[in-house]
């Protein structure tokens, strides 16, 4: 398990909401000092496709979470600590399991 990022520091925030599947996912894009765009957000209760542009890393902050990359039929858990990528120009799934909690991420773009 890698050490979970509580705290981005010098950041420029976007305040409006990015909010797909009417209202499962919810998030925030920002930009590091450096030029890097990410987003940090929230996977309520649902299995939801999401296709990509660049590839994605996908930082589980707390809850989790299990995904499954198009062209496979294995779901994997990631859980709290946990990352895992997402090629360019691909689709994948995100399943949250009711009852459990929410899966909040920080995903890094590029």
């Amino acid at each position: 398990m890698s050490t979970i990022t509580s705290h981005i520091d010098g950041v420029s925030v976007t305040t409006k909401a990015n909010v797909y599947f009417d209202g499962k996912c919810v998030s925030h894009g920002f930009t590091l000092a450096d030029g890097t765009k990410k987003s940090v957000g929230v996977i309520l209760p649902a299995t939801l496709t999401f296709n990509t542009g660049a590839p994605e890393v996908m930082e589980c902050v707390a809850g989790s979470c299990e995904y499954k990359l198009d062209g496979t039929d294995t779901w994997v858990r990631s859980n709290e600590g946990e990352r895992f990528s997402v090629p360019g120009n691909a689709k994948f799934q995100i399943r949250v399991t009711e009852g459990f909690d929410a899966y909040h991420y920080i995903c890094s773009f590029g």
